[in-house]
């Protein structure tokens, strides 16, 4: 399938995939819905926490290259799980923006370790930051509960409907601990049924740019 980078309106970049008209981050700014989803309507709730993240498509690594800066100021210490079915090529790696739009080049380190460390091997990227990625399909996830938070980041409903359905949701809210939060860009009616039929409490909050609404699920 044919693979296209380009800039979103915010100025940074993102992977698109001309024939399912779809890709990776929002075309109306990559960092700009990352920051909303997973910063302000995740990470942000537990601040001065040990936070275990599970991400459902790890991609481009912008959503752990944020979340390592935020973490930062939110004086946590964090174990970050990303999978991913199919990684990016290093090729695409190179022509990401994210450092330079996120004004870290004094970590650019840290987003090029991030992609270059082994699959399935945590790597701590420093004292306070570890990330394990796993080469794995979504519907693989046998994880007992043990994560804060999740970051669901699949491709759209739109193109993949089945990574959104109740059997998947279900392996989610058994990750989670109990009392752990789910955020997506998501806010299909569908999509709140299958979390409400495996146990989720559900919110609808306002979406990032360019999107009216987004889901915050919360296990009980």
């Amino acid at each position: 399938m044919k693979r296209e980078i380009i800039q979103t309106l915010d100025g940074s970049t993102t992977i698109h995939l001309p024939e399912w008209n779809e890709s990776y981050h929002s075309k109306h700014g990559a960092i700009q819905e990352a920051k909303h989803v997973f910063i302000k309507n995740g990470l942000s709730l537990l601040p001065n926490h040990s936070v275990s993240i599970l991400e459902i498509g790890f991609g481009t690594g912008l959503n752990a290259f944020i979340t390592f800066l935020e973490a930062q100021k939110f004086n946590q210490t964090i174990n970050y799980v990303g999978v991913e079915a199919y990684p990016v090529a290093p090729n695409e790696v190179l022509e990401m923006n994210y450092v330079a739009e996120l004004e870290a080049e004094n970590q650019k380190s840290i987003f090029e370790k991030m992609h270059t460390c082994l699959w399935e091997k945590p790597t701590p990227l420093n004292e306070t930051f570890t990330i394990t990625k796993r080469k794995q399909f979504f519907d693989e996830i046998e994880d007992i509960p043990q994560f804060d938070l999740i970051y669901f980041d699949a491709f759209g409903y739109r193109v993949q409907p089945e990574l959104w359905s109740t059997a998947i949701f279900k392996k989610m809210y058994t990750a989670l601990k109990p009392n752990g939060i789910l955020v997506t860009y998501a806010a299909r009616g569908v999509i709140k049924r299958s979390m409400i039929e495996v146990g989720f409490t559900v919110e609808k909050l306002p979406g990032a740019p360019g999107k009216r609404e987004m889901f915050r699920a919360r296990k009980l």
